[in-house]
């Protein structure tokens, strides 16, 4: 939606963050029913930064680069980036604390 009207790489960007937060709501409220707190965010958004990093860069490369469509490069970004980030916020983000 974002790149109709931005920059493909910014609208990248605003996605990515609109996408983190949303994330964030129903991966605690849902997936691990979790409260909300600031500090399961800041992990949340910490283990979501190689996700970005590694999604940013398939897309410089796919659609900057490559050349090929700005649709495909998101599609491609995603299917390698989120496995990677389910995996961090599994493990650092919704750890949960043993005695």
């Amino acid at each position: 939606i974002y790149s109709s009207f931005l920059n493909e790489n910014i609208a990248f960007i605003v996605g990515y963050i609109s996408g983190l937060i949303i994330s964030f709501l129903l991966n605690s409220l849902i997936t691990f029913k979790e409260k909300l707190q600031l500090n399961k965010f800041i992990k949340f958004a910490i283990s979501y930064l190689p996700n970005f990093i590694i999604q940013n860069v398939v897309v410089i490369i796919v659609f900057n680069l490559m050349g090929l469509n700005k649709l495909i490069a998101y599609l491609l970004a995603a299917v390698i980036g989120v496995p990677i980030t389910f995996i961090l916020m599994k493990f650092f983000a919704f750890r949960k604390k043993t005695d």
